[in-house]
């Protein structure tokens, strides 16, 4: 497999124009992979509406553009919609299928960790599908390099082409993390 030159790879913003190949990539996931429990592929009208809820949230949703093709993306949601959940935030990054392996995954999450640092957040989640203990050991792999630990598992949660899937769950802190309290916490004392 071609290595791709990470000079030539470029991170950025996704745009409207972007959402018929993240639709494609995120479509293989659905149909072939065990990455995520959905078990129909979204359209591409369905990959706006996300797209729109997470810069909604203030947060980021980046691509992976080499030669002109997106060969990856990924984004931040809200953890959970409770209140006290605010400064928690989950990442997902998806590469083009043939695409691992080649740096990618390490090019957008370092991106995505930067962005996600500039904002109020603290704490950075990862649910990453287990088939079992050696299935998913690249992505375990992008995560320890990124400084997340592990921080529990989930047996059995998901079932999807014809098995059980475990979660693991791992975090990692964003800037002082929970070194202090919130600004806003900090304003009401």
């Amino acid at each position: 497999m071609p290595s791709l030159s990470s000079a030539a790879i470029m991170v950025r913003d996704a745009v409207d124009a972007d959402l018929p190949a993240i639709q494609a990539i995120y479509a293989h996931y659905v149909l072939h992979e065990l990455a995520t429990f959905e078990l129909e592929p979204s359209d591409t009208a369905a990959m706006a509406a996300r797209r729109a809820s997470v810069l909604a949230a203030g947060l980021p949703w980046l691509v992976a553009e080499y030669e002109g093709e997106i060969v990856g993306y990924c984004y931040a949601t809200p953890y959970r919609p409770r209140p006290a959940y605010r400064y928690t935030i989950e990442e997902s990054i998806y590469l083009a299928a043939g695409r691992g392996g080649l740096g990618l995954g390490s090019l957008l999450m370092r991106a995505l960790l930067e962005r996600c640092a500039r904002g109020p957040w603290r704490q950075m989640l990862a649910v990453i599908a287990m088939p079992d203990m050696d299935g998913n050991a690249a992505s375990l792999a992008l995560h320890r390099r990124f400084c997340f630990e592990h921080a529990g598992v989930f047996s059995k949660v998901g079932h999807k082409h014809g098995q059980w899937i475990d979660t693991v769950l791992m975090q990692r802190p964003l800037g002082i993390g929970a070194g202090a309290p919130p600004d806003d916490a900090v304003r009401k004392a």
